[in-house]
């Protein structure tokens, strides 16, 4: 990935930010001194940022000490001091590690320092986001694709966007790796400050459920939020599906969006869009008799262009023929939200229907890293790491498979382990071939994430017929799906998409299925 101005999300700040005083805004916000004398040394005490992350602290920020899983931020006080953190704002737990920390260093304290962060960070920053076209996507899959398609569609309409999800960090053309789905609210509203000042017309974000209940978006009413799907995933996280619908939910509420775009295509949709606390926009797109003010009609897929061409129904009966760049239903249901999230949030029809059939470059989305050509076949990445996301990965792709189908996939380590066998089934009645590798085994045995999955092959495939198993490195499987292409297959690999990183054993190894594709791709067919 390309940095132009900045080396990490620590350098995504605003260049002139007018700092504000400490002690308006604790009293404001509820947050109070921890002692008398930390009240004295707060008086006249104003701050430029704020962080959550004693690892990316500016001088004259405040470092917010908030517990975490495994150990307090206020361990970490000492670190943001030396690194300029003129104050701390943690819970009553935190203040005793903050002394022994950073002696000296002005405290304050509330019961929920991780809530308080985001309304702290957009009030020091000046509520930046109010000078942009806000919007979020949330889902289990489809939350990057989605988000890529209304980036496309809004830079159309407005020239310059800011991007912040799974795959990158970004303002204008400047762009960092993303530590994560969601970033933190201080990440985030620095963002919005750095957009604002750069003249940037809009923001798209990507929500995750753990960031919703984690407060990383709390101190912003998003203009639009949408809703993809909800299938299995982050159980470890949430335990049961309703959990997880409910952590959901509380993106469409008024203190963080102001109407929402959900589409009801599953029961959890239907459920959501009925419970929502603002108003919200239904879009159906697969066949079906759900309630919808948008749906989908005559979706055709072309065997040539990987794409596939729909007409989005809406009210009054206004139809926009379009065209998704990505083939698969799931896709479609991807583009559909995102052109009818574009038209909440004021976009033209006709700009959002010519900026959609244009919006080729997803990293690790259905990305093709070969076209069928009459020589070379057909070679794709994918993220789909999911039960349902494979299946719908596998459907897409068939369709535009004159020959065999091939997939490289497995799961991951230290996550919900009930889907590995569920992986295997999928992988084994929709593909042709299967190629079992590692994905991120972390602090597991990568043999046993395998079994795991060859459990489910055998449920389907007992004899393991046109299945092999690479034991030794995940580029070596990319490799052998590739060896095993012809020019009528497709090899799709999954599981990873845009991830620059394989975790295992404690080690993050550099990694990425793209480029390893692209040279095999290039050693098997060097004249195509």
């Amino acid at each position: 990935m390309t940095n132009h101005a900045y080396e990490s999300a620590a350098s995504l700040r605003p260049q002139h930010n007018a700092p504000t005083s400490l002690e308006v805004l604790a009293q404001r916000l509820g947050a109070s001194p921890a002692t008398d004398q930390d009240a004295a040394a707060l008086a006249g005490l104003a701050v430029a940022g704020a962080s959550v992350d004693s690892a990316d602290v500016a001088p004259g920020e405040v470092f917010v000490a908030v517990p975490g899983f495994t150990a307090h931020g206020a361990r970490f006080c000492g670190q943001a001091v030396a690194d300029g953190a003129v104050a701390v704002l943690t819970d009553p737990d935190g203040v005793s590690l903050a002394r022994q920390t950073a002696p000296g260093t002005p405290v304050l304290t509330c019961p929920d320092p991780r809530a308080l962060a985001g309304p702290l960070a957009a009030e020091i920053y000046h509520h930046p986001a109010r000078q942009l076209v806000t919007t979020a996507v949330t889902g289990t899959n489809g939350k990057t694709t989605t988000t890529y398609f209304l980036d496309a569609i809004l830079t159309a309409h407005l020239g310059s966007t800011m991007l912040a999800g799974t795959v990158e960090l970004r303002v204008g053309g400047s762009r960092v790796e993303s530590p994560r789905t969601t970033v933190e609210a201080p990440v985030l509203h620095r963002m919005f400050a750095l957009a604002a000042e750069q003249g940037v017309g809009a923001a798209c974000l990507e929500a995750s459920s753990h960031a919703v209940v984690l407060h990383r978006l709390d101190g912003t009413v998003l203009d639009v939020v949408g809703f993809t799907n909800l299938q299995r995933d982050h159980l470890d996280f949430h335990g049961t599906m309703e959990g997880y619908l409910e952590a959901k939910s509380r993106l469409f509420t008024p203190e963080h969006a102001r109407r929402g775009v959900v589409c009801v295509d599953d029961e959890w949709g239907r459920q959501l869009a009925a419970s929502a606390a603002v108003p919200v926009e239904r879009v159906r797109t697969y066949p079906g008799d759900a309630q919808a003010q948008w749906w989908v009609s005559d979706a055709v897929v072309s065997l040539t262009q990987a794409a596939t061409t729909f007409v989005l129904h809406g009210p009054d009966g206004q139809e926009l023929p379009a065209s998704c760049p990505l083939p698969g239903a799931v896709n479609v249901q991807n583009a559909a939200l995102a052109l009818v999230m574009a038209l909440c949030a004021g976009v033209p029809a006709q700009t959002a229907v010519e900026a959609l059939a244009g919006a080729h470059a997803v990293p690790g989305r259905m990305q093709r890293i070969s076209q069928r050509d009459g020589t070379r076949g057909l070679c794709i990445v994918d993220f789909a790491h999911t039960p349902d996301a494979l299946e719908l990965a596998l459907q897409a792709v068939r369709p535009i498979t004159p020959g065999r189908l091939i997939v490289v996939f497995g799961s991951d380590g230290d996550r919900d382990q009930g889907k590995r066998p569920m992986l295997g089934a999928v992988a084994a009645r929709l593909a042709d071939v299967l190629v079992v590798t590692d994905e991120n085994p972390r602090s597991e045995d990568p043999q046993s994430i395998r079994d795991a999955v060859l459990e489910g092959v055998r449920s389907v495939r007992p004899d393991l017929r046109d299945v092999e198993e690479v034991t030794t490195w995940r580029g070596d499987a990319v490799r052998r799906g590739v060896e095993l292409c012809g020019p009528q297959d497709t090899v799709i690999v999954t599981g990873k998409g845009h991830e620059p990183f394989l975790e295992a054993g404690g080690e993050f190894i550099r990694y990425n299925d793209a480029p390893v594709m692209a040279q095999a791709v290039a050693q098997k067919w060097p004249q195509a």
